[in-house]
């Protein structure tokens, strides 16, 4: 995969990829615009919505209502280092969710593959790249 990444102006960066385009900003107070989620909270949405995708299957694969159900994402951070210090997710099931399910969807919501990315994180390579001289 490739993503092309983009300035359009004062502090928004953009990410274009797979005919999609991602747009980022950052919050008023730190310089920016706050016209769109600044990078860090796409990475956070995409932990949040990583699990519910794998909560959704669960749900659809054994024809499970997805009424009244979904997740909630809390983050702690560490005052520190500033860092995120603890994700939580918290599943949210109607009252007649079979209890014979319960320990199986914590299973499911865990085998989120950006999560899991974080506990075997990749290598990074930053390179430079120039025009050639004419």
């Amino acid at each position: 995969m490739e993503m092309k990444v983009s300035f359009p102006g004062n502090l928004k960066v953009n990410a274009e990829f797979a005919g999609f385009t991602v747009e980022t900003d950052q919050p008023v107070l730190a310089g920016g615009d706050g016209s769109a989620p600044a990078p860090f909270d796409l990475f956070l949405a995409s932990l949040a919505t990583c699990a519910g995708i794998f909560m959704l299957a669960f749900l659809q694969q054994r024809g499970l209502t997805t009424e009244g159900t979904g997740i909630t994402m809390t983050i702690e951070r560490d005052p520190l280092r500033g860092m995120v210090s603890l994700v939580g997710f918290e599943l949210h099931l109607p009252p007649d969710f079979p209890e014979k399910y319960e320990r199986a969807i914590v299973r499911a919501v865990e085998q989120c593959s950006v999560k899991r990315h974080l506990h075997q994180p990749p290598d990074f390579a930053v390179t430079l790249s120039r025009p050639l001289p004419v």
